[in-house]
């Protein structure tokens, strides 16, 4: 890559500088890092959002776990429930929907047209990047105020309260003396920012279903999910 290209991508566009100003309530103090924050590996520059998604996961975990442990009384294994739900993948996905995010990701040719911006695995990502910058720029209580804000809906509507779809397969089937669920990965489509993953799930001598997702996992849940609507 020319030295000055790498300028040029490093630089936030009005539109985007104006959507996180009005998305954090500040105007971005260190436009650098917001932009890595929005940036794919597709782009070929050198600093992508992996490192903040790391740092921005974690983040996002201990504001959830205080929150549920401010919120309810129940036993640690129904926290750890819920935890898990609101950090997954999947909601930190739709919550990116929620914010029209994915016009301000940054992504190469190829994986745009190939809808890495319709993507779970980055939308999901670059959600938790974008917590990560606002952390090293303003500090935990701004992240922290950021994803209470941004999580009141998932928060609010229970998400994580029913048993996982893979877990209650587990236990229906162990509750009729059968196998324990097989999965199996029947196909992987698709350039690596875009994958699609089609799982089956087979209970013996009962039946299976199958499901895509842009994960192994959550192809499995929701292959879980079709065999207990169709068996459970």
């Amino acid at each position: 890559m020319e030295p000055h290209r790498g300028h040029v991508l490093s630089a936030l566009s009005p539109e985007t500088l104006a959507y996180l100003t009005t998305l954090t309530g500040e105007a971005p103090a260190r436009p650098d890092l917001w932009a890595e924050a929005l940036t794919h590996g597709s782009m070929g520059v050198a600093r992508d959002y992996q490192r903040l998604e790391f740092l921005g996961d974690r983040v996002l975990g201990l504001v959830i776990a205080e929150w549920l442990h401010e919120k309810s009384d129940a036993a640690e294994g129904k926290l750890s429930q819920r935890l898990n739900a609101l950090v997954s993948r999947e909601t930190c996905a739709d919550v990116a929907r929620e914010i029209d995010l994915s016009a301000h990701i940054r992504l190469g040719k190829q994986a745009r047209d190939d809808g890495g911006a319709r993507s779970d695995n980055i939308l999901g990502d670059v959600m938790e990047s974008l917590i990560g910058a606002l952390f090293v720029e303003r500090g935990f209580e701004a992240a922290r105020a950021f994803v209470r804000k941004l999580w009141t809906k998932p928060m609010a509507s229970g998400t994580g309260q029913r048993k996982h779809p893979k877990a209650a397969l587990q236990e229906w089937a162990a509750g009729n003396r059968r196998k324990p669920p097989v999965y199996t990965l029947v196909a992987r489509e698709g350039p690596d920012h875009a994958a699609k993953f089609t799982v089956a799930v087979e209970v013996k001598g009962v039946g299976s279903a199958s499901a895509t997702g842009s994960s192994k996992q959550e192809a499995e849940t929701s292959a879980a999910r079709a065999f207990m609507q169709a068996y459970g």
